[in-house]
């Protein structure tokens, strides 16, 4: 096949047009769903799975993080034991999420206050396992829970001097323990 010499300028506008062809590629990638939008799509998709028919999803973002607000008759099944099934439902909607953007967000999801009630009763639990590890003079082990949960223990007790905190062992069987300062 003859192959013709092209000028630079005929090069020029070859390249040109071919740019056209990139910029209206990058507008079709930006109408896309939003992060919310494909989270909150996600979220809803898993609840009718599980038969939660009602659930209602209230999206809100600030800065890198997005917290999304969920309703339901049925909001047991979606905290699940301890919060088992609502953080891995946190964890697996921030990995589609952070799928579809180019930059990290955390996502983390909240059934009707769980998250703060949850806080609170840590919290309870740690003032009352630090008074048990100093009446008995012997060190205290909670049960495993994920490490947010584990700080909100060691932060809840830091101001004490009497005892010290330090985790053991590794996920999923990773646990607090509180002992007192002989």
């Amino acid at each position: 096949p003859i192959v013709e010499a092209q000028s630079p300028v005929e090069v020029i506008q070859q390249e040109q047009d071919q740019s056209v062809g990139t910029e209206e590629l990058l507008e079709v990638e930006s109408e896309k769903e939003s992060p919310i939008d494909i989270a909150k799509e996600y979220i809803q998709n898993i609840a009718i799975e599980m038969g939660i028919d009602d659930l209602s999803i209230d999206g809100k973002v600030q800065g890198k993080n997005i917290l999304f607000k969920l309703e339901s008759e049925k909001a047991a099944l979606l905290i699940g034991k301890r919060g088992a099934t609502l953080n891995a439902l946190q964890q697996l909607t921030q990995l589609v999420v952070n799928k579809s953007t180019k930059s990290f967000l955390m996502v983390k999801l909240d059934v009707e206050n769980y998250r703060e009630r949850r806080q609170i009763a840590l919290e309870q639990l740690a003032e009352r396992m630090a008074d048990k590890a100093i009446r008995t003079g012997k060190k205290v082990s909670l049960e495993p829970m994920p490490s947010y949960e584990r700080k909100v223990i060691h932060n809840a007790l830091a101001n004490r001097i009497d005892i010290e905190t330090y985790s053991e062992g590794t996920e999923p069987n990773r646990h607090l323990v509180i002992e007192p300062v002989k």
